[in-house]
């Protein structure tokens, strides 16, 4: 199967730049998701998940406040006003992530419930890391 390069930008600099399988992002009129060989696209993206699975499986999630997406078929540049990537290889490191990511997603909405799905999404993946 093949692979898209996905590149996520904030004006503080790259949180991902690589390869993977697909990603699902929240566009402004609902979640997304591209795969090799989607067509061309320009998408405003809101609060939310950036969701992706890297060439080697693992599964990854990025918070994004807003931004951008243009989608080719063989590349996926997202454009966000603020980012946080929740990754890690320990469960502080992940707890941490995760407080900076509620810490962008309360300055970008008043939205609690928006903010509890992103939440409780990004808890439940990093729940099943360990």
């Amino acid at each position: 199967m093949e692979n898209i390069n996905l590149s996520i930008v904030t004006p503080y600099g790259t949180i991902y730049d690589g390869e993977v399988k697909y990603v699902i992002m929240p566009g402004s009129e609902g979640e997304f998701g591209v795969y090799p060989g989607h067509y061309n696209l320009l998408s405003l993206l809101k609060v939310g998940v950036v969701e992706f699975e890297s060439t080697n499986g693992s599964k990854e999630l990025v918070a994004i406040n807003w931004g951008y997406a243009q989608v080719s078929p063989t590349d996926v540049k997202v454009l966000a006003d603020g980012a946080v990537a929740i990754s890690g290889n320990l469960e502080s490191e992940i707890a941490s992530a995760i407080d900076n990511a509620k810490q962008l997603l309360n300055e970008a909405t008043s939205d609690s419930a928006i903010i509890g799905t992103v939440v409780s999404r990004i808890e439940s993946a990093a729940k099943s890391r360990f």
